[in-house]
């Protein structure tokens, strides 16, 4: 009988080859869709290298950029203190990591081919709430004045803002809507120069006449209605109704036209290009032609097991070689930043970018290894096995002639799935963040840093009378504030806010003056109050206010919120006040022991137990209602000047775990320009480090006032990375 037909060597090799190839492409297909194509992959990277915080922390006060900002804001005269702070106020972190991971998205959807359009989409209803809350505190009294309102009617004004645009944009006069000028002929000119330059430069010569004949005669409003049609092109104003339609559902898509001459858009469509040819094509053209190929090893190789399992293992072993020798020659190619930014970008912007993507070549390269891992193991294995039988037959393998072929699919096709899977493992969703971070959560309670509002209910948008903050205590929340200082009163009676005022930190004239004031204006209501010294010149219901803490706690799940009441009421009323507030399933219950250490920030936030009070006399009856001072120690507080600041023991002591940072002014009340000054990061860090060497224990809470003025919460975020590198250091020590 005669033996099986031999295929000719060249058929081995070539299906041999063809495998390799395959196999490869299969390896690599694994790397991409774990990294250039997982929203996952980017989150990871983005909060490894603290991205969205390094916006706030390091770009946005990098006084390289101070002219960007003079330049956006028409070079008024604004420190840019009050810039980032109100940026942070619009667009927090959290909201700028919300943008972030849709644009992501929106990417990856696009470059997977299953948009036809690049998008980029923007929830409009957290920016539109922060902005109109902005807009109540600083414009409130202008609206009212324009309105000859005592109190604005800014949903009347908007409409009237629209209709004046709308109306200039199609080149009408809004007449009786703009204020008439009175001009001399060269301030005319002069004016009619400035509005010019707005106007593309062709058409100047013909719209000069008008403008200044119109600025002449005072008429404002004509002069702008010939300038807006000009500045405001076709495709401008196409591009903004098309916004306009579709932000009444809270979102706007703004479609990105991929013009072929722009560099980043045709870049990003050759990208698209090559991965849907890539992901409809090549891929599954690679897994039939990889599968045909080992089968085809298997049938053409001598009929014994060691020579069958041995071409099958050195085919994913090569492919895995491959790939990862793939990966190093274009890391050797693009290094750690294959987009250089220019040099006339800031340089804290371009030190973010690299490091960046620094962390994405290094976790990019990382999968590439760990996915060769699998088959390069499993081909090992293969060929492993083979060569013992071949040259060892006295060795006992438990593989059978018969169960050659199972064996050799079972570990080839467990090895591809192994190499789809794992990656997808690995990336995972992005890790979990608590209190904003993702590097936080195994920090204890005691050893982190938060940033916290003195008096948090006295805000310029409640219009209290000597304010010490101005968004509420929900936009205190959004910008970064995690610890609240709030009065806690019943409404006083006339000869109780003279006694009131008398231990308050007013000047005598001031005290007298807010006696008359008060009676004539606030009178007497009963229930429970937030107040500052007294209730007639600015109060806030408790009840409500602690439903608005817990209702933005439920909306933020791996937040944890500390409240330190001056307690002006009972400990009972306090508690009822709470229950009422239907927050007993989020309140935590310190240990009894003061000197125990606190859990970490990712069992309490499990626990569900988020929201921390202390009392500054109370202590109990509830469990979770315990006096400040005997779990923490403060700094003095009545300083009247930044030169006074001292970290001398006050209420509390010295030896505690907790450490509050009193960092105000107060000198006839709270100081917004003083607040300009001692809220500076470099000024919250020298007196934080200072006070930490002098009493021994870090800082936790950094109390101020006007907490969007400065960069108070960039100076505690530098706390926590410090910290954060301290326990590293001594941890590999």
């Amino acid at each position: 009988m005669e033996g099986p037909v031999r295929h000719p060597s060249p058929v081995r090799f070539l299906g041999w080859a063809v495998a390799v190839l395959s196999l490869t492409v299969l390896v690599t297909a694994a790397v991409v869709r774990s990294t250039v194509l997982s929203p996952g992959f980017y989150g990871r990277v983005l909060d490894e290298e603290r991205a969205y915080q390094r916006v706030y922390d390091e770009v946005l006060v990098d006084p390289h950029l101070a002219p960007v900002l003079r330049e956006l804001l028409g070079r008024l005269p604004v420190p840019q203190s009050t810039v980032t702070s109100n940026i942070k106020v619009v667009i927090p972190p959290e909201t700028l990591r919300a943008l972030g991971d849709r644009q992501i998205a929106e990417m990856i959807h696009y470059l997977e081919g299953d948009r036809a359009d690049l998008r980029l989409t923007v929830d409009l209803e957290p920016l539109v709430a922060n902005i109109e809350r902005l807009s109540h505190v600083y414009f409130a009294n202008a609206v009212a004045s324009l309105q000859q309102r005592s109190e604005p009617d800014f949903e009347v004004f908007q409409e009237h803002l629209s209709h004046v645009a709308k109306r200039l944009v199609t080149g009408e006069a809004p007449a009786g809507n703009l204020p008439s000028l009175s001009l001399s002929p060269d301030q005319a000119a002069t004016a009619t120069t400035v509005l010019l330059r707005l106007v593309p430069e062709e058409r100047r010569s013909e719209l000069r006449a008008e403008i200044e004949a119109s600025l002449g005669d005072g008429d404002v409003a004509s002069a702008l209605a010939a300038v807006t049609p000009a500045v405001v092109s076709d495709h401008v104003r196409a591009a903004a109704e098309e916004l306009l339609r579709n932000a009444g559902g809270g979102t706007w898509v703004i479609t990105t036209e991929l013009d072929p001459s722009d560099d980043s858009p045709l870049q990003a469509r050759q990208v698209r290009s090559v991965t849907r040819l890539f992901q409809e094509v090549v891929e599954p053209a690679a897994a039939v032609l990889g599968i045909a190929a080992l089968l085809l090893l298997w049938h053409t190789a001598p009929p014994s097991t060691a020579r069958r399992l041995v071409p099958l293992g050195w085919a994913l072993a090569a492919a895995a070689t491959l790939s990862a020798l793939a990966v190093f020659l274009v890391r050797a190619m693009v290094g750690d930043s294959p987009y250089r930014p220019p040099s006339s970008w800031p340089p804290t912007v371009v030190r973010l970018v690299e490091d960046v993507q620094a962390s994405a070549v290094d976790r990019l390269v990382t999968m590439a290894i760990v996915v060769a891992l699998i088959p390069l193991t499993a081909g090992a294995l293969l060929v492993g096995l083979g060569w013992v039988r071949q040259t060892r037959p006295s060795v006992r393998v438990p593989v059978e002639p018969r169960h050659a072929l199972v064996l050799s699919t079972a570990v080839s096709a467990s090895a591809l799935a192994a190499t789809m899977l794992v990656p997808v493992a690995m990336t995972g969703p992005a890790p979990r963040v608590c209190q904003g971070s993702s590097r936080l959560c195994d920090v204890r309670y005691d050893e982190l840093a938060q940033l916290a509002a003195h008096n948090a209910m006295a805000t310029t948008t409640d219009r209290f009378i000597g304010p010490l903050q101005d968004p509420d205590i929900t936009g205190q929340l959004n910008t970064g504030v995690r610890a609240l200082l709030v009065d806690t009163h019943r409404w006083e009676r006339p000869e109780e806010v003279t006694d009131r005022l008398a231990t308050s930190d007013f000047s005598p004239e001031l005290r007298r003056r807010l006696t008359r004031v008060l009676a004539d204006v606030n009178p007497y209501r009963p229930g429970l109050w937030l107040c500052h010294s007294v209730c007639g010149a600015g109060a806030l219901e408790l009840v409500p206010v602690l439903r608005q803490i817990g209702d933005w706690l439920r909306a933020h799940p791996t937040e944890i919120v500390t409240l330190i009441v001056q307690d002006g009421i009972g400990p009972r009323e306090t508690r009822s006040a709470f229950e009422q507030a239907g927050l007993t399933n989020l309140l935590y219950e310190p240990d009894e022991d003061p000197d125990r250490a606190w859990p970490k920030l990712r069992d309490m936030i499990d626990s569900g137990r988020r929201l921390v009070v202390f009392a500054e006399k109370a202590d109990g009856p509830a469990p979770w209602y315990r006096n400040f001072y005997r779990y923490g120690m403060e700094t003095p507080f009545a300083f009247r000047s930044p030169q006074e600041m001292t970290c001398a023991p006050h209420r509390g002591g010295t030896g505690k775990r907790l450490f509050l940072l009193n960092h105000f002014i107060t000198a006839d009340g709270g100081r917004r320009l003083d607040a300009g000054t001692v809220n500076s990061r470099e000024h919250v860090l020298n007196r934080a480090h200072a006070c930490e060497q002098q009493r021994g224990r870090p800082v936790n809470f950094v109390a101020v006032d006007y907490a969007t003025i400065g960069d108070a919460r960039a100076a505690v975020d530098a706390l926590n990375t410090e910290r954060l590198h301290e326990n590293a250091a001594a941890a590999a020590g």
